[in-house]
């Protein structure tokens, strides 16, 4: 595959290693762009190639420093735009600001529209994500969303671990269907952990839907933050006679004091995130995704289909 044939990939500065993974995965270099700090704070973007009337790809994790990385991300798209790109497609392996997607209460927002809005405003036409935090967030925006799912990475990973007879268990209601998915496709069975959440960081999860007595239990979620929803699930399981913990999660925030409890024998999450530290420790195991990116990348380009991506291999 030809890049000057076909199309170009940016990077932002927001995961690097990340985008030179996929692009070693497309057998391209990296797109060559200028990006700078003012001494203001303001972004200053250079785009230092020919991308008239060429597919682009620019791949920012909007993670870390979501709000720094969301607005450098618009402004690479707008400067691609005023340079007359034929299409700029995001990558954006998180997607930041998923988890408000609804108002609860009165004088809320709905960040996750307002980022789609963002993006379709300066110019997107298509976005690539990985395992949104809820689905419906496809409904935000009036362009084409290829949600991709972490899912037939991280079986491969939990198989290869010699994980095969586990009880899959969802930390709460609303990841029910992904639980149900990872199921499945283990051929096990699954368990819910009733909890509530009591502020923006505190959760209680005190009861479980399912038998887990004398079982390994495997927790599935998307997001692992502070760690505080697995870590008390995996104690009301250990309770109820549990043998073994193990977690899969898509996106490894590792907020704060996240380090992974001692109940959790193995931890599994994926590289859609620089990791906050230089070494993870031993109980984590990192599997990566870039060569789902890289396939979807290829698919658009070649106007194949997305949707075998999403089946385990």
């Amino acid at each position: 595959m030809q890049q000057e044939k076909n199309f170009i990939l940016f990077s932002g500065r927001s995961h690097p290693s990340f985008a030179k993974e996929v692009a070693n995965f497309l057998h391209v270099e990296l797109g060559k762009v200028t990006i700078q700090d003012f001494p203001d704070g303001e972004i200053g973007v250079r785009i230092n190639e020919n991308v008239r009337g060429r597919d682009v790809f620019v791949l920012q994790s909007l993670a870390r420093q979501p709000n720094f990385y969301l607005m450098e991300l618009l402004i690479m798209v707008d400067a691609l735009k005023r340079a007359f790109a034929k299409t700029v497609v995001v990558v954006l392996p998180y997607f930041c600001y998923a988890r408000q997607d609804r108002k609860d209460k009165g004088r809320e927002p709905i960040t996750a529209k307002l980022v789609a809005d963002l993006l379709e405003r300066v110019g997107v036409a298509c976005v690539m994500t990985m395992d949104l935090h809820t689905e419906q967030i496809q409904g935000f925006f009036d362009i084409p969303v290829d949600n991709l799912y972490a899912r037939p990475a991280l079986i491969q990973a939990i198989k290869g671990y010699g994980i095969t007879d586990c009880v899959v268990v969802t930390p709460d209601i609303g990841s029910v269907k992904l639980a149900r998915e990872f199921s499945a496709e283990l051929g096990v069975d699954m368990a819910i952990i009733n909890k509530r959440r009591l502020d923006a960081e505190q959760v209680e999860a005190n009861a479980l839907i399912g038998d887990v007595e004398g079982k390994d239990v495997l927790f599935v979620d998307d997001i692992y933050s502070t760690g505080g929803t697995m870590k008390k699930g995996a104690k009301v399981c250990k309770a109820l006679g549990a043998r073994r913990v193990f977690g899969a999660v898509t996106h490894g925030l590792m907020i704060g004091d996240s380090e992974v409890d001692s109940l959790i024998e193995k931890l599994f999450i994926t590289n859609t995130l620089p990791p906050r530290h230089e070494k993870f420790h031993s109980s984590v195991e990192v599997v990566t995704v870039a060569p789902l990116f890289g396939r979807a990348i290829q698919s658009f380009v070649q106007g194949g289909s997305v949707s075998s991506l999403f089946k385990p291999t």
